[in-house]
């Protein structure tokens, strides 16, 4: 059974975990050092109600997490959020992804976020079908902004306005 909930401190270390897998084999993040738990507190304490952090949790274990960030610190961006969103490698393709998308997006919309963003690399297109499937929209591609495993990389930004009727 899977459980999608609020993340809590003691999360922390799986959240890191699946993270770290994202920086070493994937462009889902265009980090390429791992973390520590330790050190990504800062991080975590950075996000509460209006941002909050999520997990997915199946038979006791964390097995996806998603966020919603402060997309500036600019007051007039204040109603805009991005969205991120990692599976741990073995549970990817069961449809988690979504369900963490699909709550993020719930908890974006209870919070009052106007708008959610998402910038997804080159190459990583299960993060674009989710998005897609969840109603956002394509609005441009930032050429050759980062580079990992050797190459430079496109970032597709996407948006979703959260007032909208859901269609």
């Amino acid at each position: 059974m899977l459980t999608i909930r609020r993340a809590a401190l003691p999360d922390l270390e799986a959240i890191t975990e699946i993270y770290n897998q994202a920086i070493l084999n994937t462009v889902a993040t265009f980090d390429t050092e791992t973390k520590t738990a330790g050190g990504q507190r800062a991080w975590f304490e950075q996000h509460g109600d209006r941002h909050p952090i999520l997990v997915a949790e199946q038979d006791g274990v964390i097995v996806g997490w998603a966020s919603l960030s402060a997309w500036s610190d600019r007051c007039a961006y204040s109603d805009t959020a991005e969205i991120s969103l990692y599976v741990e490698e073995s549970h990817r393709n069961k449809g988690i992804g979504r369900k963490l998308s699909e709550a993020a997006i719930k908890a974006g919309r209870d919070a009052g976020i106007h708008v959610l963003i998402a910038r997804i690399a080159e190459g990583n297109a299960d993060s674009i079908h989710i998005a897609e499937s969840q109603g956002f929209e394509h609005i441009g591609i930032m050429r050759e902004v980062g580079r990992k495993f050797g190459k430079l990389l496109d970032v597709y930004l996407m948006q979703k306005l959260l007032d909208r009727p859901a269609e």
